[in-house]
């Protein structure tokens, strides 16, 4: 489209001269960045000599470049003096548009060169300035997702980043997207937001609370999206792609004691997560409090969401038999309650466990748990009987048995004294008792 301001009458001819160069045709009507453009330009003798061995040349200039093969140079052998518009000779041009070229109108000459007819060759030459309006590429793209996985059944945000990378405004945007299996769905909206105007270079975020199915099979789901969009001239545009996001993750486990035997315990371990657990190994680490004889780890194979195991491990309290000197074990051997009837010690220091297993991307994770544990006490620890069990148990008692034994000790001294004392008051009795025998006597 040839700018308002162009003029093609005599006004443009050098000279006064009988050529005239028109540009009667553009395709496409705005040039386009990264594309062709072809121009149509008639090349008429409007003078009153005839006119031959005529030159007609484009001079691109910047955004315009020569397109291999095509020439910026046409001749024209001859033309008659006094021509009608239909007797113009028709010449066709094509230029290249730069790719990066903005939008806007540029200026692009058209020279041409005759010589007169007859004994006279006088050459005359015309240059003619015309412009072309350049229009902005519409173009969009999404550069990056937020998120490469989600997990199962869990609300999680997902947000898309949309620039326009052409050269024109894009308007009236409508972003929407659809997983076709229909295992990730929006939440608290619908799948699709809108855009109002967005400049060349500039991006914008949309988000969305998405969701996936709880029974959905983890793997690589497929998101087609939608771009639509009013180019130039207000007709609607659309942009097509995809995005792939990966469903599952991570899962959790509850693992609590299930029963104990004189140096070995077993744990329940469930999975209680939403995703399957792959290669599952239970291990109970070097800790202190504990020891471990024999295999520090079991290998239980795979567990699916709500399944379950038993894992046994031969341990023994540490903490019950008196050794390391730890605040820790200490405060727990403090802690412990002691059954003799039933020969059980519950240990309050909680036993450290390790669960590795493989996610559904292939990747190796570690959970470490915490185990609240009653142990039954092996022999010769806990539940020690004989002399050594028998002063441990009555060193709490030593200040009332002192106290017993002074009372005792007391008492027997008090009666010592009085029996003491009633038989002295005894004998000084008999001897009374003779002096009165022999006074008697005597009389």
């Amino acid at each position: 489209m040839l700018g308002a301001g162009t003029a093609f009458a005599a006004s443009g001819l050098i000279n006064s001269s009988s050529v005239q160069a028109n540009v009667t045709n553009q395709n496409p009507d705005a040039a386009r960045p990264g594309e062709p453009v072809e121009l149509t330009v008639s090349v008429q003798n409007v003078g009153s000599n005839d006119l031959k061995n005529i030159n007609a040349a484009i001079e691109p200039q910047y955004p315009f470049s020569k397109v291999s093969g095509e020439p910026l140079e046409k001749q024209i052998s001859y033309l008659n003096a006094r021509q009608e518009d239909n007797d113009a000779a028709v010449l066709k041009f094509k230029l290249m548009t730069d790719s990066n070229a903005s939008e806007g109108t540029y200026d692009l000459n058209i020279v041409t060169t005759a010589q007169k007819g007859g004994s006279s060759s006088k050459t005359i030459k015309t240059t003619k300035t015309i412009q072309l309006e350049v229009r902005g590429k519409e173009y969009a793209q999404i550069v990056t997702i937020n998120k490469a996985n989600i997990d199962l059944a869990k609300e999680e945000p997902l947000e898309f980043i949309i620039t326009n990378t052409g050269n024109s405004p894009l308007k009236n945007m409508v972003i929407s997207w659809k997983d076709p299996k229909g295992v990730i769905l929006p939440v608290y909206s619908d799948n699709t937001k809108y855009v109002k105007y967005l400049e060349p270079g500039d991006s914008v975020t949309v988000s969305y609370s998405v969701m996936a199915d709880v029974n959905a099979n983890p793997g690589l789901y497929t998101l087609d999206v939608n771009l639509s969009f009013e180019d130039y001239e207000s007709n609607a545009k659309s942009i097509q792609t995809t995005a792939g996001l990966f469903v599952g993750g991570e899962t959790d486990f509850d693992v609590s004691f299930s029963e104990s035997d004189p140096g070995k315990i077993s744990l329940s371990v469930a999975n209680v997560g939403n995703n399957i657990a792959y290669s599952v190994k239970v291990s109970v680490p070097e800790q202190e409090g504990y020891r471990v004889t024999g295999s520090s780890s079991s290998i239980v194979g795979n567990l699916e969401k709500g399944d379950y195991t038993i894992a046994s491990f031969n341990v023994a309290s540490t903490q019950a038999a008196g050794e390391g000197k730890s605040p820790s074990i200490a405060k727990a051997r403090g802690a412990a309650v002691e059954d003799n009837e039933s020969s059980v010690s519950t240990v309050s220091l909680p036993l450290k466990v390790q669960i590795e297993y493989t996610d559904a991307k292939g990747e190796r994770i570690t959970v470490d748990k915490a185990v609240a544990v009653q142990m039954s006490a092996p022999e010769g620890t806990a539940t020690e009987t004989g002399p050594r069990a028998l002063s441990s148990s009555l060193g709490s008692y030593t200040p009332y048995f002192v106290l017993i034994l002074v009372a005792i000790t007391g008492l027997f001294i008090y009666r010592k004294k009085k029996q003491a004392k009633g038989e002295k008051k005894s004998r000084n009795k008999g001897i009374g008792d003779q002096k009165y025998d022999s006074g008697a006597t005597r009389d």
